[in-house]
């Protein structure tokens, strides 16, 4: 077996280490998520931290580690009566991105059912991992389903089975660690929230932290039994104040003062439900009986926040995790003495203050800015940001750059739109130059653009796929090593040939012939690949802004389509890859809201870019289908005849069978049709942005379907 790396000997990380520590403290804080850059010894310290975890004591050949002093009534290999008891390590069980359900649950006992004629369950991963700890490395990639039942099984402590005739309950457990790096995407907002702790790590930049980290590393790669060996006395000193702290926890006291300064902060930050209340007060709990006290204080409801509620706050998908600090240790003082019971200390004088305020407050605080709203600039007259109508509508800065009035349609005041049916100038005009990022307009909710035909990508929520998870549609015979086995499908083949096979005993004589896997249809996910004119005649800032808005809209749509997202643009003298295809659509929506404007359109290269980007996609990725969405009005600019130019670019797109939305973002009276035929070029559809709210993108999805389907037919 391999040494683990010592626990101790990693280098700062403190709010990592200390909520592993918590949580084998006290497992029912919830577990904790890890999020941070790649090389940040997240895994290592998770998997240190199994050393230190007390060994247990299990039932005698029990599968599922029921506890001697108090077995599981419900256990499937019990009841336990007089049953000798044996003592293990701790286990530290990883569960693999690739793993299927029935490793993770468990499932029936294939084996034994045809050969004995049996019902028996096989236990998976949930059952090994009870009373120990489950790793999930990279669990942002890890499928749906499988977080689900993996969350639910750690909320509940137990793990219930009802499939292919089985119904089994069993308990389950465990302290539940997670680590991803948000780059390559995140998890949902709800699932994020079914982890008690989260904390963030990234490298040190101080460069004797650095240069200790790399010295311990490579002693410990060099010779791992010695390097352990040097930290053996400080893990044993850790192990035993683990113990400790576990022994003393079901006498610490939470006090009625902390636990409404709890219901206040977690009131004052707004998070949803009472999921964090209950974390908070379990880890201020934790942190008492790890500091050696029996009295929940201040300072542990203030670790306590810092630890529970940063991932809570996030009220829009593209939110990064965060605390407002200066606000907790308000909310906190606030309450500190809110205490609803006695005063232990009574103050016998009736007029302690020889001088009272005025204003009858015993006690005012001289640093307490009188102004509720925060000083005298705080949203009075002339001060703050200035007081708008709906022009400013557009941004913070509309007032600055629009100079308070109307721009024309298609462009900004006193300025001509230097694109008009693909003529204008080489960096001339307001076009010509590079303008301020705009801010993106309110997203709105969209239905699902699917890629037409059944694919067979990558799990995800947004078109039909043959897949491994799903509802069954039939069965068929293994092509390959068997998969999900279809048990009826496969009793029904070899049912007819037991009296030729000479079965005599209660077993079924199945050959490799019966076998039958089960044909499942479910959703995958698919690239989207963002092709965004930020021309000059874009520039329009209410244009662009709706454009940032609708761009966004179908950003939060792939993200909870978990799909993987690139994003390329196109101005003045070409087209750049801002972000090339990544599951972090977040990372999309960042460079989105920096992006700026100007220039010629070159709309051909923006096409012939996407034409590359797919053209490699496809080789890494050949399963996954792509569905490009353009976002332009149509217009090119530069080069002799650039219309016919993006013609051509786009029939390309349109021989390899890429299923294309064009998003019409041409506005004003008159209206010249650009998109529409670029649209028809690429053998897709176009729809303006207001096709693409709510309903009225009901029928624009048949359109691609529809688009798809005739490119089948030719």
């Amino acid at each position: 077996m391999t040494t683990p790396y010592p626990f101790t000997a990693v280098v700062g990380q403190d709010d990592l280490r200390l909520a592993l520590l918590l949580n084998a403290v006290s497992p029912r804080v919830g577990g904790v998520l890890v999020r941070g850059e790649k090389g940040t010894a997240k895994s290592t310290a998770v998997r240190a931290l199994s050393a230190l975890i007390p060994e247990v004591e299990t039932v005698a050949g029990c599968r599922f580690s029921c506890d001697p002093l108090s077995p599981d009534p419900a256990c499937p290999d019990g009841p336990h009566e007089a049953v000798g008891a044996v003592a293990r390590p701790a286990r530290m069980v990883e569960l693999p991105i690739g793993a299927s359900e029935d490793r993770l649950v468990g499932a029936l006992d294939i084996e034994r059912a045809l050969s004995e004629g049996v019902k028996a369950f096989e236990p998976g991963l949930l059952a090994d991992a009870h009373r120990g700890i489950l790793y999930v490395d990279e669990v942002n990639l890890l499928h749906d389903h499988l977080v689900d039942v993996l969350l639910d099984a750690a909320a509940m402590g137990a793990s219930y089975v009802e499939r292919e005739g089985v119904s089994v309950r069993h308990a389950a457990r465990f302290l539940l660690v997670g680590t991803m790096n948000p780059e390559e995407g995140e998890l949902r907002p709800q699932l994020l929230d079914r982890f008690g702790l989260t904390v963030e790590v990234s490298a040190s930049r101080e460069p004797d932290q650095r240069v200790e980290v790399v010295r311990r590393r490579l002693a410990y790669d060099d010779d791992p039994v010695s390097f352990a060996a040097r930290w053996a006395a400080e893990e044993d000193a850790l192990r035993a104040r683990i113990t400790a702290a576990r022994a003393l926890l079901p006498q610490v006291r939470l006090g009625d003062g902390a636990l409404r300064q709890i219901a206040a902060t977690c009131a004052a930050f707004e998070v949803d439900g009472m999921r964090a209340d209950i974390v908070m007060a379990r880890t201020a709990t934790a942190l008492a009986a790890w500091a050696g006290r029996t009295d929940v204080l201040a300072e542990d409801v203030r670790q306590a926040a810092l630890l529970a509620l940063p991932h809570r706050r996030r009220r829009n998908p593209f939110d990064a995790p965060g605390l407002d600090e200066e606000k907790l240790d308000r909310t906190l003082e606030e309450f500190a003495d809110e205490d609803p019971g006695p005063d232990p200390d009574p103050d016998p004088d009736p007029d302690p203050d020889p001088d009272p305020d005025p204003d009858g407050d015993p006690d005012p605080d001289p640093d307490q800015d009188p102004d509720p709203d925060g000083g005298p600039d705080g949203g009075g007259p002339g001060g703050g940001q200035p007081r708008g109508g709906p022009e400013d509508a557009g941004g913070p800065d509309d007032s600055a750059v629009d100079g308070g009035g109307a721009p024309p349609e298609g462009g900004v005041p006193g300025q001509r739109e230097p694109d008009a049916a693909g003529g204008g100038t080489a960096g001339g005009g307001a076009g010509g130059g590079e303008q301020r990022p705009v801010a993106a307009a309110e997203p709105f909710r969209t239905k699902t653009l699917s890629v037409p035909g059944m694919g067979e990508g990558a799990a995800g929520r947004r078109s039909r796929s043959r897949a491994e998870h799903g509802r069954t549609t039939g069965s068929r015979r293994p092509r390959g090593p068997l998969g999900k086995l279809h048990l009826a499908a496969t009793v029904q083949a070899a049912a007819p040939h037991q009296r030729a096979r000479g079965r005599s005993g209660p077993g079924l004589v199945v050959r490799r012939d019966d076998l039958r896997q089960a044909a499942r249809e479910g959703r995958e996910s698919n690239l989207v690949l963002f092709v965004v004119d930020a021309s000059g005649s874009m520039a329009a800032r209410r244009r662009m802004g709706a454009v940032k808005g609708a761009v966004l809209s179908l950003l939060l749509d792939a993200y909870q389509r978990r799909d993987k997202v690139g994003l390329i643009t196109f101005r003045g003298g070409g087209a750049e890859l801002v972000l090339p295809p990544t599951s972090s659509v977040d990372a999309a929506a960042a460079r989105l809201e920096k992006l700026p404007t100007g220039g010629r359109t070159p709309l051909a290269a923006g096409l012939l870019k996407a034409h590359d980007v797919l053209r490699v996609e496809r080789m890494r990725d050949p399963a996954r289908r792509p569905l490009l969405l353009v976002v332009t009005d149509g217009r090119a600019t530069g080069g002799p005849d650039p219309l016919a130019l993006a013609s051509r670019a786009a029939r390309l797109h349109a021989a390899e069978g890429t299923a294309s939305v064009v998003v019409d973002c041409e506005s004003g009276p008159v209206r010249l049709g650009l998109a529409g035929a670029l649209a028809a070029d690429l053998r897709g559809t176009a729809v303006t942005l207001d096709e693409l709210r709510a309903d009225a993108i009901t029928g624009l999805v048949k359109s691609v379907r529809t688009a798809g389907t005739d490119r089948k037919a030719a």
